[in-house]
């Protein structure tokens, strides 16, 4: 089972640079796409809806920012948009298809400019909140898969420059050690499970891709998945948007 996972800076303006025609042979079973910054009504074209898949969309409530969506090759059981959490929830943060046996969701973390103390407070508070929503699931009949951008880079191999952004917003101390807690409490980062090397990196805010790396696009699987990742890579060849997409092969079936 394939699952690609990628952050838009805007679903429009990636499909103008092609990310729809990349797409098409990816022989992906889900694609998972975050930040796409426009709501479903805004997508007109036939291209933002391919054949072969079951697609679902969570639009921010004015439709203009964040919006996650979630392109299923077989049809899911149901589809559950956000996480009960009344503020975040209004701004198209979450979905998830649900099978027998798997969960397959999409996750756009809230971000904070540097130094921006009220933007990271709020950050904060997320994933203050997602903490034991994450330790709730584990006790459902079932594997979850969260792929998204979740605003973190864990260590020091997934940030490019670590002396310089040491104290940004993405790569704080209290950042990287919720990353730790959660992958000590039942989770496993997919990608390093297969893949150690220092130079993976899925972001560039800069949007210059020879500087300031950063690997804050992730799969996170439930720990009873970690024997079933086949491979994983950093598709880096043409440029969709700032991010690129992560595409990881599983051992399951649904």
């Amino acid at each position: 089972m394939r699952i690609i996972s990628f952050s838009a800076d805007g679903l429009q303006a990636a499909a103008e640079k092609g990310f729809y025609d990349w797409l098409k042979d990816q022989d992906a079973d889900f694609v998972c796409v975050q930040d796409l910054r426009c709501s479903e009504y805004d997508l007109q074209d036939n291209v933002f809806f391919p054949e072969e898949y079951n697609a679902y969309f969570f639009d921010d409530i004015n439709g203009k920012a964040n919006g996650v969506a979630i392109y299923c090759r077989q049809l899911p059981k149901a589809i559950m948009t956000g996480l009960g959490f009344a503020d975040f929830d209004m701004e198209g943060r979450y979905i998830q298809a649900d099978y027998e046996n798997l969960s397959v969701a999409c996750l756009l973390a809230p971000s904070a400019e540097p130094g921006n103390g009220e933007q990271q407070a709020r950050k904060n508070e997320f994933f203050a909140l997602l903490a034991p929503h994450l330790q709730k699931i584990r006790n459902k009949r079932r594997e979850f898969i969260i792929c998204g951008n979740w605003q973190i880079a864990h260590t020091a191999i997934d940030v490019e420059d670590t002396a310089s952004n040491s104290t940004v917003s993405g790569f704080l101390a209290e950042e990287r050690q919720w990353m730790d807690e959660l992958l000590e409490s039942g989770y496993v980062d997919a990608f390093r499970e297969i893949n150690s090397d220092h130079d993976e990196f899925s972001w560039w805010p800069d949007g210059d891709r020879e500087h300031n790396g950063w690997r804050t696009d992730m799969q996170i699987v439930s720990q009873g998945l970690k024997y079933s990742v086949d491979y994983g890579a950093i598709y880096k060849t043409r440029a969709f948007s700032s991010h690129a997409p992560v595409i990881m092969d599983f051992d399951i079936e649904l």
